[in-house]
């Protein structure tokens, strides 16, 4: 019989991609994790991973495996919330990962109305993109992030929906909602690669007819609203994150979303952090 507890290693070695970051996720040692995917190839009777070297990829039965990895841990997740639920658990803490713009705009004014209800709130300032691997780590129980990933490992709950406006540095000619085809020939600031919100700077641009030409890049908005004020280039950006100059025409938008492990929506503390989040 396959041990669930192995299919955790085996799902944390596909959201990573080496044994040695799973290992770093599942506070385990390298060396146990290589143990319990070898006892797990075992207990499937396949061989789930493919070794080149130092790396590993997932057999077909790997993957499949990893599937059903998925909906067991989600089984899991709703009995853990069922017998909360029956033990009518009122009071304890949750663990909140959200960028800052999120942390001012709904997670302060939640935690302090949670407070009065013995909820305690354990909030982390990540990205989005970060706070969705904190969440799939189960590091955190919520993590408010942007829409845009499509996966039946998480559920997800609207929050809010804001647009970006444009940056501008000090004396730029452009004044009035922007264009964002007059900003073809200028620098620009951008958040790194990975960060989605990246996606959504560089397809607005590509919509208005040009790639932007990116000079300097950083996930802070505070450090990117401090190089454009510097000159150093123009940004786009959320009008919750930094306040800006509105794009004329149909402006990007960022749908923000509170998501938490699927299974896990039923438990009553998270249930009572979701309610006051979307309050």
């Amino acid at each position: 019989m396959i041990d669930p507890r192995r299919l955790r290693v085996l799902r944390a070695l596909a959201d990573h991609g080496t044994v040695t970051a799973a290992a770093a996720a599942l506070h385990l040692t390298p060396s146990a994790v290589s143990q319990q995917l070898a006892a797990l190839e075992s207990e499937a009777g396949h061989p789930l991973l493919l070794r080149k070297g130092r790396r590993v990829s997932l057999t077909p039965a790997g993957d499949l495996l990893v599937t059903h990895a998925h909906v067991v841990a989600a089984e899991l997740e709703r009995a853990q919330a069922t017998l909360d639920a029956l033990a009518s658990g009122s009071a304890g803490q949750v663990g909140v990962a959200a960028f800052a713009s999120a942390i001012t705009q709904v997670v302060a004014p939640a935690l302090a109305a949670l407070k009065e209800r013995s909820i305690e709130l354990s909030v982390r300032d990540a990205e989005g993109h970060e706070s969705v691997r904190l969440l799939l780590d189960g590091e955190i129980d919520v993590a408010i992030t942007e829409e845009h990933r499509t996966t039946d490992r998480f559920t997800r709950f609207p929050l809010y929906t804001e647009p970006f406006d444009v940056v501008l540095p000090p004396g730029h000619p452009a004044t009035g909602p922007v264009d964002l085809a007059a900003l073809a020939d200028e620098d620009w600031v951008v958040t790194l690669p990975g960060n989605p919100l990246r996606d959504v700077v560089e397809m607005a641009c590509a919509q208005a007819g040009f790639t932007p030409r990116i000079r300097h890049t950083s996930d802070d908005f505070r450090a990117i609203q401090a190089l454009v004020a510097a000159g150093a280039g123009v940004a786009l950006a959320p009008r919750n994150a930094v306040r800006g100059v509105p794009v004329a025409g149909v402006a990007p938008l960022r749908r923000v979303v509170a998501a938490v492990r699927t299974g896990s929506e039923d438990h009553p503390l998270i249930r009572a952090v979701l309610d006051e989040l979307r309050s």
